[in-house]
């Protein structure tokens, strides 16, 4: 006796951890927001460019020697040739690339645009992706800091045409040369300093969230949280952690001063400000270092000159503070941060945060050139800002009608068939959205729900008599929902024949024209009642 073949089992569908399917409603709105950024930057005379989501992993500066596969914060395969490839983790590292390659070709200085899915190989977590998008604009072969500026201004514009109104954000502007400053007066200028360095920018970024105290733990032995899970510090001493908190006590104080307009009343010390006379105290601070001194002169340069195209603190504030991670920063650093209240998912209300930022990587392309190029940009984070957008309720307003539905009642006779999809057709040339049923057009009834789930506005009928006839029925299908809840009897229900009407086939588009409009009237009418 034969056994029994196994059933083969069935696949579980399972989405990946870190990543997420994406609604109609979330890519209109993304498609929206990315048509506003893409107004600006062209105004500002950016060009697109579109780079491969792989790159060689030693281009993207992610290459682990002692790994079998070089998989650190990316994802990455063995090409045929022996190769790594990863998916990349930045739209910066590949335009760098990108720039490298073609030198020749690009005209400099270099305005670029792209809009993107990078990719992390890290551990999700609420809100954290694996995928998501971003959308940079970069300069590349300008080494003048109006570049940083101008770019601060292009911020600050994209914002606003999103909606975003002055004082509901702010771009943040500091120098990683004063931070690099501050370290080298402490000791860690040197080339095998570099991850110590890191490890110290990233326990000062933490100052807003842990206070003094915990950065102190941090830069020192290391903090342990409420959790009982241990980080470990920077390893500095206590008399380098007294002197970087100094620092950083100092730059705090230039930050809350320079938050107002120059020579403008001070709400705190009750006199006047002279910002000058503070990037003079900054720059007397780092007289122990040229590298602190150069990033405060050129802080003060980006100061000048957005405050002559009337761009103030309201919306440019330059702050000492502001800490950017990534290591190939060189030079000015800066951050989009919107300043309003939002409701987390334990309730609370909290500053919505950082949407965006950037800043000058002189040495990024210098690594395929061997020879100095200069470059600046910033990245917005698409998926963080369209969640800021949505809590403004300034995005995905715009409303999106669902298709006119051409109903089937003979799928089996191609001249009906025919008939339908001239319709079709006739209504989609003239810029109205319309579908041909799919399904099973035997049952009519199941036609007619699911033009009401999908919200249909308007159902085409054509039967045999239409046909003959060269008319066709229109049912207005949100007037006839109204009536449905209005009306009781069926006697009443054939009385009230204004939800469907029979037309013309040479008559049909105008008269759905007509009845979209009307439509849309009285939605513009509810909408002012609301």
């Amino acid at each position: 006796m034969n056994e029994k073949q196994k059933k083969p089992q069935k696949l579980k569908a399972r989405l990946p951890r870190g990543f997420v399917d994406r609604s109609a409603a979330d890519i209109r709105a993304v498609n929206e927001m990315i048509a506003r950024i893409r107004e600006v930057y062209e105004h500002y005379g950016f060009d697109p460019v579109e780079t491969p989501l792989f790159e060689y992993t030693d281009a993207l500066g992610k290459f682990l020697p002692d790994s079998d596969r070089p998989n650190e914060g990316v994802f990455s395969l063995q090409d045929d040739d022996d190769q790594w490839m990863s998916l990349r983790y930045d739209l910066t590292a590949p335009l760098a690339r990108h720039v490298a390659e073609n030198f020749n070709e690009i005209q400099l200085p270099y305005r670029t645009y792209r809009a993107g899915y990078v990719f992390r190989n890290e551990k999700p977590g609420p809100g954290r992706f694996r995928q998501f998008m971003q959308f940079d604009a970069d300069t590349v072969g300008a080494p003048g800091v109006q570049a940083d500026a101008e770019m601060c201004m292009m911020m600050a514009d994209t914002l606003e045409a999103l909606g975003i109104k002055r004082g509901d954000y702010v771009i943040r502007v500091n120098n990683r040369k004063v931070l690099d400053g501050v370290l080298e007066a402490i000791g860690l200028g040197d080339e095998d300093k570099a991850g110590q360095r890191l490890n110290v920018l990233r326990a000062i970024d933490k100052l807003d969230k842990f206070g003094p105290e915990g950065v102190r733990l941090l830069l020192g032995e290391g903090r342990k949280d409420e959790s009982g899970d241990f980080t470990k510090g920077a390893g500095l001493t206590p008399q380098q952690i007294d002197r970087l908190l100094d620092f950083i006590s100092i730059l705090q104080t230039a930050e809350t001063a320079l938050g107002s307009h120059p020579l403008v009343q001070n709400p705190v010390a009750g006199d006047q400000v002279d910002v000058g006379a503070i990037f003079d105290t900054l720059h007397n601070n780092f007289k122990d270092s040229p590298k602190g001194i150069e990033g405060v002169l050129e802080l003060k340069q980006i100061w000048q000159l957005v405050e002559a195209a009337d761009y103030g603190p309201d919306r440019i504030k330059i702050d000492p503070s502001v800490v950017r991670g990534l290591e190939y920063y060189t030079g000015p650093v800066y951050e989009a941060e919107l300043l309003f209240d939002v409701t987390n998912e334990k309730g609370e209300k909290v500053v919505f945060g950082s949407v965006g930022g950037g800043g000058r990587y002189d040495g990024l392309v210098s690594r395929f050139m061997g020879q100095p190029v200069p470059a600046t940009g910033f990245s917005i984070g698409v998926s963080r800002l369209m969640t800021a957008l949505k809590n403004l309720g300034k995005l995905g307003q715009r409303e999106v009608i669902e298709p006119v539905l051409v109903t089937v009642m003979d799928g089996q006779d191609m001249d009906a068939l025919g008939r339908y999809q001239r319709m079709t057709q006739e209504l989609r040339a003239a810029g109205i959205r319309a579908e041909m049923f799919q399904g099973n057009w035997k049952k009519f009834g199941n036609q007619l729900k699911y033009a009401d789930r999908r919200g249909c506005p308007i159902a085409i009928i054509q039967g045999g008599d239409e046909r003959a006839q060269g008319v066709a029925q229109i049912k207005d299908l949100i007037e006839g929902k109204r009536l449905s809840g209005e009306i009781e009897d069926n006697a009443s229900w054939r009385e009230a024949r204004v939800a469907q009407e029979t037309v013309a086939e040479a008559d049909l588009v105008a008269k759905v024209r007509e009845i979209l409009a009307a439509q849309a009237e009285d939605r513009a009418r509810a909408g002012g009642n609301g």
